[in-house]
């Protein structure tokens, strides 16, 4: 490889085009980049904006603030999606994977702010983002407790738990939590048209299909009413950011070892994550590569306050895309990165994104998110079940998982602190399926029929992740 790589002619293609050691390190042409790119952003956007929509009305913040922290979200996301793709030192894992606003911590900082205001939220976060990266390498070396019959449970966990996501915006116009008769219709119309095109468009046009099929819903929708164009003109044409827009952070003791638990529970997503992308990519994360992708998300926590946002995490549902597409670029994604910087700066490129309808969004969410679960289905089918308990470990995994989907109040009986981490189904279903499989195939003697509990019963991890 390094002869092919260091030693060919002078009429030999751009380096570029060859072939790439890792899928990752692919780099596609300019122009498929940022179409391929920009299918990110859109897989995200809503994503993005909707944690600092929460907080904005929770603290009762007027229509420039809520504006303000917006921008401020697709900026960090931005930078800190530049910094998991192409790295820096040891703060990024050099992935495929988006950054984004997080919405594990807002209930946290929802009460903490009605007691104490924003600054005490952001004090407490940059300390919670410190202690992220301090302990990184510790949470990194988990990795070997992480088999298949893990990763599988988690992964099939992930995406079931974004399919409500995709679901609540095809309902979002309608406070009844039903969808109405124009939403479920642009949905269903969104969804059948992208997997029309799936089928038959060819090479690079059929891994836009999710794009055009948002293109196509959204065109669809204007007879209907449903895209607001109003919206495109209002606001600056260019907002920078203002540090310290809320006042000096606060620091106080009950806050930050509240955030500092949060903390806990976004870097337990963020493993699953990124082991989910290692699947999908088919490349191979080792405990250093995953603690340089643990701090680029802690790094969120320290950095966002500074700029007025909130902690960040990874976002599964771009691991969809990449499932669906096939693209595994890392450059394509920090691509979508420098999009999210734009659309901090120039407020009309998000309020463009932002007029897609929402039940279009839900259409084509079904496949991303789909497809993220199809992904973990995949991995568990190669896990070996005879002779041991791991269909035991992937059952009760997938259970508790699922629990805080199907009664969302389930756990608020339990302290506070407690129930805040076993709301996030990714958290409940990853450490049921650790200490289930530490139970099962890691304690005590085991029979020769359960050696190979929790490998896959194909080849063996690392020659899959090497394709």
């Amino acid at each position: 490889m390094k002869l092919l790589r260091g030693e060919r002619g002078a009429a030999s293609a751009p380096r570029e085009h060859e072939p790439a050691e890792r899928p990752e390190d692919e780099k596609p042409p300019a122009r498929l980049m940022a179409l391929y790119g920009f299918q990110h952003v859109l897989a995200l956007y809503a994503g993005v904006i909707a944690p600092p929509l929460v907080m904005a009305t929770a603290v009762g913040l007027d229509p420039s603030e809520t504006a303000l922290i917006i921008s401020a979200a697709l900026l960090v996301s931005g930078l800190a999606t530049l910094l998991q793709t192409l790295g820096v030192w040891r703060f990024g894992a050099r992935v495929p994977m988006v950054i984004g606003a997080s919405f594990t911590p807002v209930t946290a900082m929802t009460a903490i702010a009605d007691q104490s205001g924003l600054p005490a939220v952001f004090g407490a976060s940059m300390v919670a983002g410190l202690f992220g990266i301090l302990v990184a390498p510790f949470v990194a070396n988990l990795l070997r407790f992480f088999p298949p019959v893990v990763t599988g449970s988690v992964i099939t966990v992930i995406g079931i738990t974004l399919i409500p996501v995709a679901v609540g915006w095809i309902v979002d116009e309608n406070p009844s939590g039903a969808p109405t008769g124009t939403g479920l219709g642009l949905a269903a119309a969104t969804l059948a048209i992208t997997l029309v095109l799936t089928k038959v468009l060819p090479g690079v046009w059929n891994r836009a299909s999710i794009l055009l099929g948002l293109v196509l819903g959204t065109l669809l929708a204007i007879p209907f009413g449903q895209v607001d164009f109003s919206a495109v003109d209002d606001g600056p044409a260019v907002s920078f950011a203002e540090p310290f827009h809320f006042g000096a952070p606060e620091f106080q003791v009950a806050a930050i070892v509240t955030m500092c638990i949060v903390m806990i529970a976004i870097m337990a997503e963020g493993v699953a994550d990124i082991l989910a992308m290692s699947k999908v990519v088919g490349t191979e994360v080792d405990s250093r590569r995953m603690a340089d992708g643990l701090r680029a998300d802690a790094s969120t926590a320290l950095v966002g306050p500074l700029l007025n946002s909130f902690p960040g995490s990874t976002f599964s549902q771009n691991i969809g895309l990449i499932a669906l597409n096939k693209v595994k670029s890392r450059y394509v994604v920090a691509t979508s990165g420098v999009f999210l910087i734009l659309m901090s700066l120039f407020p009309v490129l998000g309020q463009v994104v932002a007029m897609i309808p929402s039940p279009v969004l839900g259409g084509a969410g079904l496949v991303l998110f789909g497809s993220v679960a199809a992904a973990g289905v995949q991995t568990l089918g190669r896990v070996d079940y005879e002779g041991n308990q791991n269909m035991i470990v992937v059952a009760v995994s997938l259970g508790l998982g699922i629990i805080s989907i199907a009664s969302p109040v389930f756990f608020d009986a339990l302290p506070e602190a407690v129930s805040m981490l076993l709301h996030s189904g990714i958290v409940t279903a990853t450490a049921a399926a650790l200490l289930l499989n530490v139970f099962f195939n890691v304690l005590g003697p085991k029979r020769p029929a359960e050696q190979g509990a929790g490998q896959e019963s194909g080849p063996a991890p690392e020659a899959v992740a090497r394709g």
